[in-house]
């Protein structure tokens, strides 16, 4: 069962935000560190800690790689438009992608193209590959756009969190 935007919102405060921050920042850092940091016990920390993640704020952490510390890769985005845009097929479509070993991202747009997949490949041959064997071979794909990615950043500085009805 969903958690509502009000049942997220009630006891949520300032100190949650602050947590958030700070993870958003570095989510590697220890629960002793974090706690230091924002000067409350460790155990009332490892507690908003654990709310934050059973109210689905949390959804996990991830490792960031730089891609350019291994030789021969090149980033890309793809721009895919289906054919015919209905919820199964982009279903289908989304999850047989982010099987791929090279797809990093798969993001789901409105717009003009139905996706954006974030790929990391050897070369370009791989890349054309890629996108033959995976991409423009399938029924439901109308047509293919990719681009070269050559910098990408994310952000450290969390977004505003007003939880909205």
């Amino acid at each position: 069962m969903a958690i509502s935007t009000a049942e997220k919102l009630k006891n949520f405060d300032k100190i949650d935000t602050d947590i958030l921050t700070v993870l958003y920042q570095n989510a590697d850092i220890t629960n002793k560190d974090l706690a230091d940091c924002l000067d409350i016990a460790t155990s009332t920390c490892q507690e908003r800690v654990k709310k934050l993640k059973k109210l689905g704020v949390i959804k996990g952490y991830q490792c960031e790689l730089d891609l350019a510390q291994f030789s021969g890769h090149i980033e890309a985005m793809a721009a895919v438009k289906m054919v015919k845009h209905t919820g199964v097929l982009a279903d289908k479509l989304r999850d047989d992608l982010l099987e791929l070993p090279e797809v990093i991202q798969v993001f789901h747009m409105g717009g003009e193209n139905d996706f954006n997949v974030h790929i990391a490949v050897y070369n370009t041959a791989h890349l054309r590959q890629l996108i033959f064997r995976e991409f423009t071979s399938r029924s439901e794909v109308l047509n293919v756009e990719t681009s070269l990615i050559f910098e990408h950043r994310r952000s450290k500085v969390l977004p505003k969190l007003d939880f909205k009805n």
